[in-house]
């Protein structure tokens, strides 16, 4: 049985998708929230809803692109919470479909804005906290697309191949102080992002689903981070874990 009654877990992305089901999942195995992200309307919902779960829970309206407002995040956990020991980061944007050559500037810019800098400022505060404290765990949201290439998608796959990369450094760099860094790395997921995803028909005969010929659900993925973040997953850092129906078995 996971247990994180008397841990303080913070979620980025939490407003919807993965995130906000990684952060529900904390909440209901005992865990106090800080549920953060860009999104008011949905980080709200998610605290709403951990609440009615008993748990104790923040919402935290931030950009994690934006190094002043993450500064106030993590102001907020310390004034809240005093402390942190999980963190499950999921805040992504996927970018718009292009090949290699044609891709713009702003897009690769704000793709790697988001999914790149921002999984640096999320975690820079966390281990921040988590070196303070006794150490932690922290699982980063990366993408069947961090571990293999992704044709039309360039800016999106090179910033989760830079989610693996972050994460396999700061779990060596960190180890020493009880904190372990792991990656999730999906498949298709069914979310409203990827929603978005295959509305565009371009986009959705490139959407593998994979030998199990479905997408996730949200909760599928955050199972994995649960066991993650878990003290029943004690030995392991700096692992991309594939959770995708078997893609990388191909």
């Amino acid at each position: 049985m996971i247990e994180f009654a008397g841990k303080v877990a913070m979620v980025t992305g939490a407003g919807s998708g993965i995130g906000r089901s990684c952060a529900l999942t904390f909440a209901k195995f005992g865990a106090s929230l800080v549920a953060l992200d860009v999104a008011a309307n949905g980080v709200n919902d998610t605290v709403e809803e951990a609440k009615s779960m008993g748990a104790k829970a923040i919402a935290v309206v931030a950009d994690v692109a934006s190094a002043a407002q993450m500064a106030d995040a993590e102001a907020a956990v310390r004034e809240s919470f005093g402390t942190l020991h999980i963190a499950a980061n999921a805040a992504g944007v996927p970018g718009r479909m292009s090949s290699t050559v044609d891709i713009d500037e702003e897009d690769m810019d704000r793709t790697y804005a988001v999914n790149v800098r921002g999984l640096w400022l999320s975690m820079r505060l966390q281990l921040r906290m988590m070196i303070e404290g006794s150490g932690g765990s922290i699982v980063n949201i990366s993408s069947g697309g961090g571990l293999l290439g992704a044709p039309g998608l360039p800016g999106y796959c090179a910033s989760k191949h830079a989610v693996v990369g972050l994460t396999k450094t700061a779990a060596l760099e960190n180890a020493r102080h009880h904190i372990r860094v792991n990656a999730v790395c999906p498949g298709g997921v069914n979310t409203p992002m990827m929603a978005d995803v295959i509305s565009d028909p371009g986009r959705a005969e490139r959407i593998a689903r994979g030998p199990m010929g479905r997408l996730a659900e949200p909760q599928e993925i955050a199972d994995a981070v649960a066991w993650l973040a878990s003290d029943r997953s004690s030995f392991v850092t700096g692992v991309p874990l594939p959770v995708d129906g078997g893609i990388m078995a191909n």
